[in-house]
């Protein structure tokens, strides 16, 4: 059975930083491509960043430099470090795993597990 389990969201000011993590049960992030993606409300969910198994990353253009992805083999975890949050970066944020390619892809079909989220809230 495989779980997803995000944390380390939270409500921070303009400017602000916060760390994601997502701790996958059932699957190895060394094994897979991961990626987090973000829904806010009223909008369709939109990828941010992927990590492939060789950690070539990948960013949607909008956070380029803001955000950081980064896994932890070892430990078996999937990070995403943001930095200088706007109020656009308002969202709740998933991550997945993508059993398909070998990509680091920002293309969610491509994506098969997900976990439930977790709520990023900038003002």
């Amino acid at each position: 059975h495989v779980q997803l389990v995000e944390s380390g969201g939270g409500s921070v000011q303009t400017g602000g930083s916060l760390r994601l993590s997502c701790a996958p049960s059932g699957l190895s992030v060394s094994d897979f491509s991961m990626a987090w993606f973000r829904q806010s409300p009223g909008k369709e969910r939109e990828a941010v960043a992927a990590i492939r198994r060789d950690d070539l990353t990948a960013y949607t253009d909008s956070v380029k430099g803001q955000f950081t992805i980064s896994k932890d083999n070892a430990g078996n975890s999937l990070f995403l470090q943001m930095s200088n949050l706007k109020p656009e970066d308002t969202a709740t944020y998933y991550c997945a795993a993508d059993l398909v390619t070998d990509e680091p892809s920002l293309v969610e079909r491509e994506y098969y597990y997900w976990g439930q989220g977790t709520q990023v809230t900038v003002s």
